[in-house]
Parts: C-alpha cells; structure tokens; sequence
C-alpha cells in the first residue's frame, strides 16, 4: 500500500494547481456575482486537457484513470466549485456511453466534447423525480424505429450551453426502474427548448436550467439502454462519477482551511493571533481532519473504479462524508472569520453558500445512507 502520487501524477497537480491560481481564483468571485459562467476559461482548461479527461483516447480524448481525474478535480474545486461543476458535467454526461454506448455513439459524441470546446449535460432529474429516480415521467413512446420524448427536466447543469443530453425517459411510468430507458440527444432537435436559468444560492458560476421536450424524435440508434436498463445505466454512472462530487468537496475544504488558517494568523484578539486561542484553533485542526478523511475515501473509491471493481458502497461514503463534512468546514471557516466572514469582501461566505449543494446534488446525503444500508445488508444476508 502506497499512498504517495506518482511523479505524473505530482506533475498533473502541479500544473492544474497553477491554472487554478492564474484562471480561476481570479474569475471565481465575478463569475459568482453575475451568475456567469466564464467560458474563456473553460475553453483555457479544454485546451489544457482538464475537462472530461476521463474520455479514452481512442476518441480523442487524454484517457486518464479516474484517480487522476479526482486529483484534477480537487483543484478545479479549490478555485470555484461553481466553474468546476461546469466541467466536471461533461464527464458526468459522457458516463452514460462510457458504461453502455455504442462504439458509434461513442465516436460521434464523445468525439464532439474531444474536438472543440463544447458542454455536455446529463438529464435525469424532474420535478417529481429527484432522490426518486424511479419516479421518471418523462414519456418515451416507440413510433416506428423512432422514438418520441415528451416530458421536463429540470436542475440541468449545462443545460443552456449544452450540445447534447444524455436523457433518462420511461415507456411507462407504473413500470418504474423496469421502464426506463437512457438516449443522446442533439440539443438542436426540433421539441427541445430551454426555460429559465436557476437564481441560486450558490455555485452561481454553473449554468443550471430547465430542459423542455415537446414530441422530439430520437432515432433509434441514439438509444444507449433499452427499457428495464436505462435504471442501471444511471445507477452505474454515479458510481463512477459521486466519487467526484468527494473531489470536489475536498477542494472546497482545502480552500477554506487555507483561507482561516492565514486570517488566524493574522487577525488578532485579546492581544494575540486568534490562532493562539484554543477554540480556534480546535476549529481549524478539525477542518483538516475532515479533509484528509474525505480525501482518502474518495482516492479509495477511485482507485476501485479503476481496478474495475463494484464501488457503490466507497463510492457513497466518499460523496455523502464529503459533501457533509465540507457544509461543516465551510460554516466552521465563517466562523472563524466572525463578522468579516459574513461579508462578501472575504471568500469563506461564498464557500458556504457553495457548500450546501454538495449535499444534494447526484443523489442526497440522506439517499447516500439508504444506498449505504442497503449495501451493508445485502453483504450480510
């Protein structure tokens, strides 16, 4: 057992570290403010290879293993996790034909997000359908070889910039898991169009939107999984991709450590640096625990990705401790910053505000602990 990085791997930290310092860092609070997504830095990490490095290279992609893609992730994160939900998307799309596209699939979309500096998104959720994935309404009906998509996503990430979606739908909502079925689908298609861009509370930097569907025709060679098989499509995407949402989580905590740890320094109280008083700096030890503990779960989980094994249970730990302990060290480095943590003048607040997604997003922190029990059990029986 070695939990040292490899000298490529020291490398690929090294320089994603200084793009974050250089692009990020310095875009993450406007970006934050207007609720705009910089896309010349997107385009930046594109041309650097940072943005889904997970596509093989037989598609034009870098082809890194997933535990380089969570290295990679990391450090998006300490930038802005706004910006970093953004690329991370088009991995998050890109699973679906990683687990079960076609070799045609594959080329063709794959192929776009390895070519150019284009978005990707992953459709699943609805607004009866979040933590209840099962719970999918959007109808699939078969006219012919054609099939027709008639329902609404919502919560989209990228879904106003994207090129295509990776689309969950159902031939009959009763059946639910038994009925779902997963498609690529062109952005352009005629029956597509996007409602408003979400005002939220934090990661403004991510576009999110509404994806509408009005009778739009998907050919049958744009099927990634037949009926009964869309579920366990979705379900095998996440477990290769929470581990990220860990990254991403790592990252967050990493800045907000750094961030009190220079303002304890720093500011002082009763005479001294407030690092000196106990409480604080109990604080501060405590955010470093819940990262390097995150950080370990998520290495562990993508290091059985990458071994080709099941990891629904790392997999988990990884995103529902992560996501968790990072609302925890981002409301612990507010406090630390007292009154100026509370103002926009200091980065901390943001991190809070960016923080609570993580415990939401690709499947909650409490459905994390059914996936969890139901996998603990399942060993016992």
């Amino acid at each position: 057992m070695n939990f040292d990085l490899s000298d490529e791997q020291e490398a690929l930290v090294a320089e994603t570290r200084r793009f974050v310092k250089e692009n990020i860092i310095p875009a993450a609070a406007e970006a934050d403010h207007t609720s705009k997504f910089p896309t010349d830095v997107f385009n930046a990490a594109w041309e650097m290879g940072l943005v889904a490095p997970n596509i093989p290279e037989e598609y034009g992609g870098v082809g890194l293993h997933e535990f380089e893609h969570v290295l990679i992730t990391e450090e998006l994160a300490y930038g802005c996790t706004g910006i970093q939900t953004s690329m991370t998307a088009n991995a998050l799309a890109a699973t679906p034909l990683l687990v079960a596209g076609t070799e045609e699939q594959k080329k063709e979309y794959l192929g776009r997000l390895t070519s150019e500096p284009i978005y990707a998104a992953y459709a699943i959720t609805e607004p009866a359908a979040g933590s209840d994935a099962a719970g999918i309404q959007m109808r699939a009906t078969q006219h012919g070889d054609d099939w027709v998509l008639t329902g609404e996503k919502c919560y989209i990430t990228n879904g106003s910039w994207a090129n295509w979606y990776t689309v969950f739908a159902t031939v009959d909502p009763s059946l639910r898991h038994k009925g779902i079925m997963a498609f690529v689908v062109d952005r352009d298609t005629p029956g597509i169009s996007v409602g408003k861009k979400e005002d939220k509370l934090g990661q403004r930097a991510s576009d999110t939107a509404t994806i509408a569907f009005d009778e739009v025709v998907v050919p049958k060679k744009n099927v990634i999984a037949e009926a009964g098989h869309g579920f366990k499509v979705a379900m095998k995407t996440f477990d290769r991709t929470r581990p990220d949402i860990g990254a991403g989580a790592c990252g967050l905590m990493r800045r907000a450590l750094d961030e009190s740890v220079a303002f304890a320094q720093e500011r002082k109280t009763f005479g001294v640096p407030i690092s000196q008083h106990q409480m604080v700096a109990a604080m501060i030890a405590e955010m470093a625990i819940k990262y390097e503990a995150t950080r370990l779960l998520v290495h562990k989980a993508a290091w059985q990705i990458d071994q080709g094994g099941r990891n629904s249970l790392v997999a988990s730990y990884s995103k529902a401790f992560g996501a968790d302990s990072a609302m925890e060290v981002a409301t612990d480095a507010v406090q630390v910053f007292g009154g100026a943590g509370y103002m926009k003048d200091y980065p901390v607040e943001k991190l809070m505000r960016d923080a609570k997604i993580l415990q939401i997003y690709e499947g909650t922190s409490q459905i994390q602990r059914i996936v969890i029990a139901k996998n603990i059990f399942a060993g016992v029986r």
